[in-house]
């Protein structure tokens, strides 16, 4: 079994200063990268002050989102931080829903899935103009770009090929991904039986469609997690976490999730999150789902655990639910990062 790489992912709460002081962190426990959000926070900023404190950290977005910007706006901060890591930034977009982009990016939403393909070629295009001084002629679907004069383009850096990796949830994104991706970010919630009928099965198909494998695209995900030092520990961290998959399984978005394991609650949780139920969201997620959608384990054995479940299916993992908040001495953060890689 290869070793998994294992990331630090900031605390978007936490705003752009605190980044340098996580980023010391995260090396010193023994991270391989350094991993940003957009929330309430722009998600490139935290990543300039973690690239100059700790330059051997990969760094990454997972993710920003694509369609409130211009293909431009990102191929500019991507390349800076491409060149600011050495070449060890990682473009992670995504597509948002339908309501954030319209509502609260006050943005168009449309054809997402071909939206996102056209954005990942436009932003080749871009590159290659910058690296080379070629003149930008790209005309996409959505996208058409014909001017870049020498004062606007910011020049040949020594890392061009920047990494793009999508985040999506069903078939077209991961056909995508393995068609023309070097990564894709596993949404959070899945299962093991999600990701290899589903998820897997389409990179694979779009990555042949390419003449690649899935070898060629890096998945990255966050785990789930429910853990403790003891039973009372594990149980008492079983209802966060059962509140976080309900709200996800709430969502139309990923009721396909659902409808793989015939789990007939989508609807119901829906209604509920319609009403304002949010406490009691969770309610309905019972021990078996859990197992299914999180690793639940105790802690001297949470990384194995992990280890035991994605194998090859991943290659980059996160601790969605575990926070460095919680008060451990960096040791035992070092001993559960180094039993989950490997």
């Amino acid at each position: 079994m290869a070793q998994l790489k294992v990331d630090y992912y900031f605390d978007p709460a936490a705003g752009a200063r605190s980044a340098q002081k996580a980023a010391n962190t995260a090396a010193q426990i023994g991270y391989d990268g350094f991993f940003t959000a957009e929330t309430g926070h722009n998600p490139f900023f935290p990543l300039v002050l973690a690239a100059a404190a700790e330059p051997q950290l990969t760094l990454g977005t997972a993710i920003a989102v694509a369609f409130p910007r211009s293909p431009m706006t990102i191929a500019q901060a991507a390349w800076d931080l491409a060149d600011q890591s050495g070449g060890k930034f990682i473009l992670g977009l995504g597509t948002q829903v339908k309501a954030h982009i319209v509502r609260r990016f006050s943005a168009e939403w449309f054809s997402p899935g071909p939206r996102m393909r056209d954005y990942i070629l436009a932003l080749r295009a871009i590159w290659d103009t910058f690296q080379t001084g070629a003149p930008l002629k790209y005309e996409g679907e959505f996208y058409k770009f014909s001017l870049m004069t020498p004062f606007f383009n910011p020049g040949p850096i020594d890392q061009p090929a920047v990494p793009v990796a999508i985040a999506g949830v069903g078939p077209y994104m991961s056909k995508l991904a393995g068609e023309l991706c070097q990564g894709f970010h596993v949404h959070p919630f899945h299962t093991v039986k999600y990701l290899d009928e589903v998820v897997l099965q389409y990179m694979a198909e779009g990555a042949a469609k390419a003449g690649r494998s899935l070898d060629d695209v890096e998945r990255i995900t966050t785990v789930l997690v429910v853990t403790g030092d003891n039973e009372a520990e594990i149980e008492a961290a079983k209802g966060p976490v059962k509140s976080q998959i309900a709200f996800y399984a709430s969502t139309p978005d990923y009721a396909a999730v659902l409808e793989t394991h015939g789990w007939d609650i989508g609807d119901r949780l829906s209604q509920m999150s319609r009403r304002g139920q949010w406490g009691e969201l969770g309610d309905l997620i019972t021990d078996e789902m859990l197992a299914e959608v999180a690793v639940v384990a105790p802690l001297d054995e949470l990384g194995q655990a992990i280890r035991n479940r994605y194998g090859e299916r991943v290659q980059r993992v996160g601790y969605y639910s575990l926070h460095h908040d919680v008060g451990w001495p960096l040791q035992r953060w070092r001993d559960l990062v180094a039993a989950t890689r490997g």
